[in-house]
């Protein structure tokens, strides 16, 4: 704390509560949590090793997955490291900067994931509704533009809400957040300036986002499923559709839970702060999570290599 100013101070650094109202408990909290968090770490570590040493999935497809996957640890490492620390040693202090840092990355990533998701059904589209010219249009230099103009649209949508708050909201009624993690709205909530705006471009790139890309996405499964229902045989049709389950399944993953905790947070005032704040951790750690599950499961080059894997450890 350095400058008092009416009730407003100008401060060097924040103290996350962890769970609000669940402070007693933060012990128990630690197992589920650091479970959650090695199985997602260990998961999208192993799908990122398989595709490295399997050259058949040297695919556009799994390429996009791998970017999933870094941005899944990405999302789970700048939350879960700080939440444990709270856990099991009431390590809730926070620097106004690593604050700020933590809530670019956050919000920077999960729209990055987004795009990505996006770019995912647009490999989609073209394989099935143009194969030939599938290995033409999407090459390996043409996937790395995809996924490099996602990181750029991410930072060029987040990175002024970090700066808006760094210039703009100097001064705080308290250094208490009541979150877990610098959640942009927890952040702005303590702020004695004018956050309107900050309010209405967060809100705005939210909803621009998630609408957006979700009517892209589900724009190009309508013309996935009208070029599979050209299909002769309904054999084939299931096998073509197939190919785009594990990408549905992700997405759903991605959209329900993050869709379900803005909701909540913009609209659900009766909702108590420990429900509020668990969803708004699990929405970081689900997708993580079951993301390489399911592709594991459904995707038969990587589930035959790591049964390779496995059965080459247990001799």
């Amino acid at each position: 704390m350095l400058t008092f100013h009416n009730i407003c101070w100008a401060l060097s650094s924040f103290h996350l509560t962890g769970i609000p109202g669940l402070e007693s408990q933060h012990l128990w909290l630690s197992i589920p949590f650091g479970s959650m968090y090695l199985v997602a770490v260990v998961g999208n570590v192993t799908i990122l090793a398989v595709v490295r040493e399997e050259r058949s999935l040297h695919q556009p497809m799994y390429f996009f997955l791998c970017m999933l996957a870094v941005i899944d640890l990405v999302l789970s490492t700048s939350t879960m490291p700080k939440l444990l620390g709270t856990f099991w040693f009431d390590a809730g202090d926070i620097g106004l900067d690593a604050c700020l840092a933590q809530m670019f990355l956050i919000h920077c990533f999960a729209t990055v994931e987004s795009g990505i998701f996006l770019a995912m059904a647009f490999d989609r589209y073209v394989a099935i509704c143009d194969p030939l010219y599938h290995t033409t249009v999407l090459t390996h230099a043409v996937v790395g533009r995809l996924g490099l103009a996602a990181l750029l649209r991410g930072v060029l949508y987040i990175g002024p809400l970090s700066l808006m708050i760094h210039l703009q909201l100097p001064i705080y009624k308290s250094r208490i957040i009541s979150h877990s993690y610098c959640e942009h709205m927890a952040v702005v909530t303590l702020a004695c300036g004018d956050s309107r705006v900050n309010n209405v471009y967060g809100l705005s790139i939210g909803f621009l986002v998630l609408i957006l890309d979700s009517a892209a996405i589900a724009a190009s499964y309508v013309m996935i499923f009208r070029a599979v229902m050209g299909l002769a045989t309904p054999e084939a049709r299931l096998k073509t559709l197939g190919t785009c389950g594990s990408h549905i399944c992700a997405v759903l993953i991605f959209c329900v839970p993050i869709a379900v905790s803005s909701l909540i947070h913009w609209f659900g005032h009766r909702v108590s702060p420990p429900i509020h704040t668990l969803l708004a951790n699990f929405y970081l750690l689900i997708p993580p999570i079951l993301n390489p599950i399911v592709y594991a499961v459904r995707t038969k080059q990587i589930r035959e290599r790591l049964l390779q894997i496995l059965k080459r450890e247990m001799r």
